[in-house]
């Protein structure tokens, strides 16, 4: 057992994550530990292991790695002149990608006042 795998399960024991009365009943850490024993098996240097996280967390969170474009094959037209875009679900635009908002920038900033 790596020294990833050891401390991912001993932090996560320490915070409770096994416990029945856990999030999702406990299994959250099932899933987490699956992820850690991939990624460590992987063989990554320190330097690899931080842009090969930083991309997943992105890609995992259907976030764009380039800039999102006004491209019309890009955005999902909803109806009342709102359109979606296809790359990064939270982005949105009313004037069919030319300009658009990320909905998670509002709850980032709505969140973050109540620190």
């Amino acid at each position: 057992m790596s020294n990833l795998v050891k401390h991912a399960e001993t932090e996560m024991r320490l915070a409770g994550l096994y416990d029945k009365d856990a999030d999702y009943d406990g299994l959250i850490p099932d899933a987490v530990m699956a992820l850690v024993k991939t990624h460590s098996e992987q063989s990554h240097s320190g330097m690899s292991s931080e842009v090969t996280l930083k991309i997943f967390n992105l890609v995992v969170n259907h976030k764009a790695l380039t800039p999102l474009s006004s491209n019309p094959a890009e955005w999902n037209a909803l109806g009342d002149g709102v359109w979606q875009n296809k790359r990064q679900w939270s982005c949105f635009s009313k004037d069919g990608g030319a300009t658009w908002y990320d909905v998670y920038d509002r709850v980032s900033a709505i969140t973050s006042r109540g620190k």
